[in-house]
């Protein structure tokens, strides 16, 4: 493009108040998974709105893959309604991607225009969504001046997991070929304006096994007539337990956890089934899919071992990866927007982003942006809140009036 970062600055500013409007309306119709009608459309209206041309990207979900995510306790989901659009022509093709779902979660920010739905965007996600119009309507803007292709890829599910993965099926690399492909994340307990990038592996992978056990009831009186499934899921978690610490390599960060143990319903009642999910995280691809192969084999002879019978679904995630070379190019321009002081290499982030599924398959980078200060309440918090100030990453002398660092709060749901 033949414009100036300051150039960039100055549009993005005078785009802020609308920025900020889409990233206050999106809360109102926050829906979770992958299924976002509401969220989808006005994603679409918005991009109409702009003259730029968009497809829906996803579809139909395999009728496994919806089986599977109502046994992860993820409502039932038939369809993805990913959005994507381009500006521009052919080559090089440059992707950005923002993901715009919401958590299950009631929301307690007391601001004005916080969601009064089961569903909120405590993830920030309204805000990258919001962020992604605003660059949208400067690269619209400037069209003619593009050498090649920036696709905008709107995703739902991130918090599945899958979203990307469903929209990278779908063909969102593909006609034209995607070069390069950026993301980023609000950080509401960074100081606003920062930016913090990890070159190589960027977060973790996410390895989910949920574990069905199949046993036969009885009196707790005759152990020796029953099948016992909460002994084979204390077995089995004990087993993975140890697995880690024996065959993943010490240096290797890997992190394996419970989060679902349950079954039984009386003291005096062998239960005829009981429920175990376990999920691993690790910044180490090697041991990552070294432990994806031996978990299930644990599991099945742990069982079997003990006369019962199972049910396995899993859900794996993959690492971010940040270009390195990317990254040494992009740092100094990067500088050049928010100052060479405000941006830092960080370590890996150890939760998950599902950005890894684009970086699979094409050179990228991933970034963290300030969005606050210390103190603030993190993300997936219910009180969560963001400095709006740094949507459109252009501070001026005077501080903007909405911003939620100093917004009103009130409770209050819009209409």
């Amino acid at each position: 493009m033949g414009i100036s970062a300051e150039e960039i600055k100055k549009r993005a500013y005078q785009l802020e108040n609308q920025i900020i409007k889409d990233r206050r309306h999106l809360p109102q119709i926050a829906e979770i998974g992958t299924d976002l009608p509401k969220t989808s459309a006005y994603i679409q209206q918005r991009l109409t709105e702009m003259g730029i041309s968009w497809k829906a990207c996803g579809g139909a979900l395999p009728e496994k893959l919806t089986a599977d995510f109502v046994e992860a306790g993820f409502p039932k989901m038939e369809k993805a309604t990913g959005v994507l659009a381009q500006i521009g022509h052919g080559s090089p093709c440059i992707l950005l991607r923002a993901d715009m779902d919401a958590l299950p979660l009631k929301e307690d920010s007391g601001l004005e225009f916080q969601s009064c739905s089961s569903a909120s965007h405590m993830c920030g996600h309204d805000s990258h969504a919001a962020m992604l119009l605003g660059a949208a309507q400067i690269l619209k803007e400037h069209e003619d001046q593009l050498h090649g292709s920036v696709k905008l890829m709107f995703q739902p599910g991130e918090e599945t997991g899958a979203g990307a993965r469903i929209m990278v099926e779908n063909g969102a690399l593909t006609s034209p070929k995607v070069d390069v492909a950026f993301g980023l994340h609000v950080q509401p307990t960074e100081a606003t304006e920062t930016i913090g990038y990890a070159a190589g592996v960027n977060s973790a992978s996410l390895d989910t096994f949920i574990l069905n056990i199949q046993g036969s009831d009885g009196h707790s009186s005759q152990p020796q007539l029953c099948t016992d499934p909460l002994m084979i899921l204390n077995q089995v978690y004990q087993a993975l337990n140890l697995l880690v610490t024996r065959e993943a390599d010490p240096a290797a960060m890997v992190t394996l956890t419970c989060g679902v143990a349950k079954g039984g319903t009386a003291v005096n009642i062998t239960p005829n089934k009981a429920e175990l999910h376990i999920g691993m995280r690790t910044l180490d691809v090697e041991a990552a899919e070294h432990l994806k192969q031996r978990i299930p084999e644990m599991i099945d002879h742990y069982v079997k071992a003990w006369n019962g019978t199972y049910e396995l679904t899993e859900f794996h995630t993959p690492c971010t990866f940040s270009d390195q070379g990317l990254c040494e190019s992009l740092v100094p321009h990067l500088a050049e927007i928010v100052g060479a002081d405000k941006v830092h290499q960080i370590p890996p982030m150890t939760g998950t982003e599902d950005f890894g599924y684009v970086t699979k398959d094409v050179p990228g980078m991933f970034v963290f942006l300030g969005a606050g200060q210390r103190g603030y309440a993190p993300l997936h918090s219910p009180k969560m809140v963001l400095d709006e100030a740094v949507l459109p990453l252009c501070r001026t002398p005077r501080e903007y009036s909405g911003s939620l660092a100093a917004g009103k709060r009130k409770g209050d749901c819009l209409t």
